[in-house]
């Protein structure tokens, strides 16, 4: 799956000119005009990276990016702050409260992707490219082989997407609205309660040698790939 790249900016003309040029850099990309709407949004996308303006309705730039810092499930995604405040004393500012980068508008569109591809390549992890690992889970995403420990689970192709995405982002709760457009895709129209049964099916591939259910149900708001202890079965929807 291609990285998600939020932008949270309230000026429309600037997220237009981002979007499209970083879709043509093969990353999707949503976005958000409201500082406050913007926290809420990055913990239920977990976006591979943020850019964030400094100046927004509801919430400044600096505040999220403290909340960020401050929240042990996001305190690792990278920030670029995207700002027309050029003064040094606001760059030492904004790296101060947590942001990775920091460019001033007007910016230079490649430079700007060339800054995230780095930061992106920095975060992942060097020994093991290609391979996603969550307690005794592994995808290997080149040869498209899961294991739980020593056994292989074959997984249909939804199944096997479903997983890539809550291993790609462990412990966040995604709602079925999310997974519906980043695992099937915005244009396919189905049903909500299709990810119940996907999700079913995963369950049973990934237990059926009796291992501890990892994939967390929370109630009227979705699912997560978690390891908490009240998780997994728990608080499971019975019909899921």
């Amino acid at each position: 799956m291609n990285p998600l790249i939020m932008i949270i900016e309230d000026e429309e003309a600037i997220v237009t000119m981002l979007k499209y040029n970083l879709e043509k850099e093969g990353f999707d990309v949503c976005s958000c005009a409201d500082g406050n709407e913007a926290l809420k949004e990055i913990k239920v996308r977990a976006p591979a990276l943020v850019l964030l303006d400094w100046m927004l309705p509801g919430m400044s730039g600096t505040d999220i990016c403290k909340q960020i810092r401050y929240d042990h499930s996001l305190r690792n995604m990278p920030v670029i702050m995207l700002t027309a405040r050029g003064e040094e004393a606001d760059k030492v500012k904004g790296l101060s409260v947590g942001a990775d980068d920091y460019m001033t508008k007007p910016f230079s569109v490649p430079e700007l992707i060339a800054r995230i591809k780095a930061l992106l390549r920095r975060i992942q992890p060097a020994e093991a490219p290609g391979e996603l690992v969550f307690e005794d889970i592994k995808m290997d995403l080149n040869s498209r082989r899961v294991t739980r420990g020593d056994r292989f689970i074959h997984l249909g192709p939804t199944e096997f997407r479903l997983l890539q995405y809550l291993m790609e982002r462990p412990r966040h709760v995604f709602p079925r609205e999310v997974l519906l457009k980043e695992v099937w895709g915005a244009d396919i129209h189905v049903e909500l309660r299709t990810v119940d049964v996907h999700v079913r099916r995963l369950r049973k591939a990934m237990n059926e040698g009796g291992e501890k259910d990892l994939i967390r149900t929370v109630r009227a708001a979705g699912y997560a790939i978690d390891t908490d202890p009240n998780g997994g079965s728990e608080d499971n929807d019975p019909n899921c």
